[in-house]
C-alpha cells in the first residue's frame, strides 16, 4: 500500500467533498500549483485510490428501482468460475466474497419482483451454486462514503 502524505490526504478530502473539482478548482482550494495537482491526482490513480466512477450511478433512474442483497453459497473448489458467471449477470451491480457461513454476497439491481425471481434463478442455474437467500434493500440508510477514514487517516499520519 502506498503511503499517503498530508497533500495527498487534502487532494482526497477535497474530492470527497465535490467529485466534480476541476484540476484548476482543485488546486485553488488546496494552495497548490496545477502541475502539483495533476501528478498527484495521475500518481493516486496508479495506485488503485480511485474506485470506479459507475458508483456514482442510480440503478433506478436507469430502470431498476428494486435493489437487493444475495447471499450465495458456492462449491468452494468452483469458485472462480462461479465467480466468472457471476460476472456475466448484468443485474449483479457488485459482489464480495466473504468468510463464513456464506461465500458471496451479490448486490442486484432489478426492474420488479418477477426480475428479481428471475435473476436469482439465473444465479442458482450457475452450476456449483449450492444455495442463495435474498433479501430487499429497503433504502440506503448510510451511503458509500470515505471522510470520515480520509480523517482517521490524516490524524494517524501528523
Amino acid at each position: 500500500m502506498p503511503t499517503l502524505d498530508r497533500i495527498d490526504l487534502d487532494l482526497i478530502d477535497a474530492l470527497a467533498d465535490d467529485h466534480r473539482a476541476t484540476v484548476v478548482a482543485l488546486a485553488e482550494k488546496l494552495g497548490l500549483s496545477r502541475n502539483t495537482v495533476q501528478a498527484r491526482l495521475a500518481r493516486l490513480e496508479q495506485t488503485g485510490i480511485f474506485l470506479s466512477f459507475e458508483r456514482s450511478l442510480s440503478p433506478a433512474v436507469l430502470g431498476f428501482p428494486l435493489q437487493a442483497f444475495v447471499s450465495i453459497s458456492v462449491r468452494q473448489t468452483d469458485l472462480p468460475r462461479i465467480i466468472s458467471e457471476l460476472a456475466r449477470v448484468p443485474e449483479i451491480v457488485q459482489a464480495h466474497g466473504l468468510s463464513g457461513t456464506v461465500d458471496i454476497l451479490a448486490r442486484v439491481a432489478c426492474r420488479d419482483a418477477r426480475h428479481l425471481f428471475d435473476t436469482d434463478a439465473r444465479i442458482l442455474s450457475i452450476d456449483g451454486v449450492e444455495r442463495t437467500e435474498t433479501s430487499l434493500a429497503m433504502g440506503e440508510v448510510i451511503p458509500f462514503r470515505t471522510g470520515g477514514l480520509v480523517g482517521l487517516a490524516r490524524r494517524e499520519n501528523l
